[in-house]
């Protein structure tokens, strides 16, 4: 449902998917900062449901492969390239950072918990 508002939200018209990619690069986001939260890693069943289920339903991969093959088979090579670039790069680079970030936190987390079995022996 969060999806198909946003679509509503930003229509795709002639032009460039713009919600799409948006879409993909927020979700490829979300689904690399899911290991911060301290709630997913208590969970074994919380990756699974929040990846998979949640954010796999909000981004779309046949949404991307479909708005490319119609910019790709409209003459639009250059936006359809465009597209691809920005929604993989955009992907790769968010979820570097994003990753960077995850092992700050959960290395920190992962020493206050070492620190505080070590003050209990």
């Amino acid at each position: 449902m969060a999806r198909h508002g946003c679509d509503l939200a930003l229509p795709i018209g002639d032009g460039f998917p713009w919600m799409t990619l948006l879409i993909n690069l927020s979700g490829s986001t979300a689904l690399a900062l899911l290991p911060a939260w301290s709630r997913v890693r208590q969970h074994h069943w919380a990756p699974a449901f929040l990846g998979t289920g949640v954010l796999g339903g909000f981004t779309t991969m046949s949404a991307f492969a479909e708005q490319t093959r119609v910019l790709w088979s409209s003459g639009r090579f250059g936006l359809a390239a465009t597209y691809v670039a920005a929604s993989t790069l955009g992907a790769l680079a968010l979820v570097a950072v994003a990753t960077s970030y995850v092992e700050r936190v959960v290395g920190r987390a992962a020493a206050m918990e070492f620190e505080a079995e070590e003050g209990q022996e």
